[in-house]
């Protein structure tokens, strides 16, 4: 479905561009684009990978992953039926999930991309999404969402009294697009225009064997060593410590209290300083959004001290281990880059040529007679295209019509509940070069479009 959509893309840009006079505009789109798609994004992402892939190897060796996959497995061997119940694509997946509902896109990424290689590894047709692929782009594009920070921070610079009332709607909205995403792709998968043909027969879901391809670190394979008592007891120091630092950033007051009565205890000047809040906006939160808040500022921080520290406590040679799974970091990077131009090369064009603009006056008069919000059809025709775009409409939108007005509300609930569907499908299938995208595009459109039904819906029931 990507080669009639881009094809499309690029020659209504071309003669809107030519007729309305941006052609110049649409040329120089085109150059900018290309170049950062490369120098702004895919390079950049080199080191964040890098990261990110170093860190895994080391949970994947100490066994982090298998373990997380199969304790997930009732709900894993349900949305995946073909990859094997323990296999390390199912914790990968479980990891990648985990990081987009705290809203930690640059860690969700990198997680995504070392599931997509897994799941390649599984593939039995190079080039051609597999179902479990489609599944995993169908969950990824309509991520359930705890906390919209960059929207919850917009409203919040632009004086919104209550940033945070959005939570609950954009919540419920991505409920509901998640819910639309897994129907949708695997009711689509049955169609005979995306059905897989049958021979070369998919792996036994509850088969243990090893694939056409082996993944790099084997399903059961652990680290030689047991953790000791000490290894026990330093975990457990450890955890105990997080605790500590998860209270005081959530609860700086008292922790100031106790540190003022612990004070005159202890020697001079060793507690000779307070906790304050990380930021304003984290203090103005209401306490509930405040702890979530917390919990997604904790999660990076804790993945990469906990994940070497438990590495090292099972026998992993950590530095050597990590250096073996960041080499990979550059290797994705350069991967991903043709198909990131690809896509945002249309895409920055069609936005120059004026297409955008098009289609808002085109269809905005029908759609407010059937009650959609004219001012938002910008932002929903945006959204699928392109994140930084999308964010300075909705700071647009709530700059001319105010942060807590209903319109800047439903805004604020879309930007949460859907997501950049083109640029997620071209960086997670550009990474293991598949071309033949089956289902994912309609999945993954059809769930944006019901999360942004709902967000209107939710948003005049809690908001009007």
């Amino acid at each position: 479905m990507l080669n009639p959509i881009w094809l499309w893309l690029v020659l209504l840009s071309v003669f809107i561009g030519g007729f309305s006079g941006h052609l110049g505009a649409v040329t120089e789109a085109a150059a900018t684009s290309a170049k950062d798609a490369v120098m702004g994004i895919a390079l950049p992402l080199a080191g964040w990978f890098a990261l990110w892939l170093g860190m895994m190897r080391l949970a994947e060796l100490a066994g982090l992953v298998q373990l997380l996959a199969r304790a997930l497995r009732p709900v894993m061997r349900r949305l995946f039926p073909e990859v094997p119940s323990e296999h390390p694509a199912l914790g990968t997946i479980a990891m990648n999930m985990a990081a987009n509902m705290f809203g930690l896109g640059n860690a969700a990424t990198p997680l995504g991309l070392k599931a997509m290689k897994y799941l390649e590894q599984l593939n039995t047709r190079p080039g051609t999404a597999s179902n479990a692929m489609c599944t995993f782009l169908a969950m990824n594009t309509a991520s359930i969402q705890l906390i919209p920070a960059t929207a919850i921070g917009i409203l919040a610079i632009n004086g919104s009294k209550n940033p945070t009332a959005i939570v609950a709607s954009a919540l419920m909205a991505t409920l509901c697009a998640f819910t639309a995403g897994i129907t949708s792709v695997k009711l689509l998968e049955k169609l005979p225009r995306y059905r897989l043909p049958q021979e070369a027969p998919l792996p036994s879901p509850h088969s243990s064997a090893p694939a056409a391809v082996e993944p790099e670190i084997p399903p059961g394979e652990f680290a030689q060593a047991a953790l000791s008592h000490g290894g026990k007891w330093l975990l457990a120091l450890y955890g105990i410590g997080m605790v500590l630092l998860f209270g005081v950033l959530a609860f700086p007051d008292q922790a100031n209290a106790v540190l003022a009565m612990l004070r005159p205890l202890a020697p001079g000047g060793v507690l000779d300083f307070s906790y304050a809040p990380l930021s304003e906006n984290l203090a103005r939160l209401q306490w509930p959004t405040r702890l979530l808040s917390v919990v997604g500022m904790l999660a990076l921080p804790f993945a990469f001290t906990f994940f070497p520290l438990y590495a090292w406590l099972r026998g992993v040679k950590v530095y050597e281990e990590f250096v073996e799974g960041a080499r990979e970091g550059f290797q994705v990077a350069t991967r991903i880059i043709p198909f990131l131009v690809a896509i945002l090369v249309a895409v920055g064009m069609f936005r120059k040529a004026g297409g955008i603009d098009l289609l808002a006056r085109s269809l905005g008069p029908a759609l407010g007679r059937i009650g959609f919000p004219v001012d938002l059809l910008p932002l929903v025709l945006v959204r699928p295209l392109s994140g930084g775009a999308t964010t300075a409409v909705f700071t647009e939108i709530v700059r001319n019509f105010g942060p807590d007005s209903l319109t800047s509300l439903m805004a604020g609930t879309i930007f949460g509940s859907t997501e950049t569907t083109f640029y997620v499908i071209a960086v997670y299938f550009g990474s293991v070069s598949i071309r033949r995208t089956r289902h994912a595009v309609p999945a993954g459109l059809l769930a944006d479009l019901v999360g942004v039904i709902a967000s209107l819906v939710i948003c005049r029931l809690m908001f009007a």
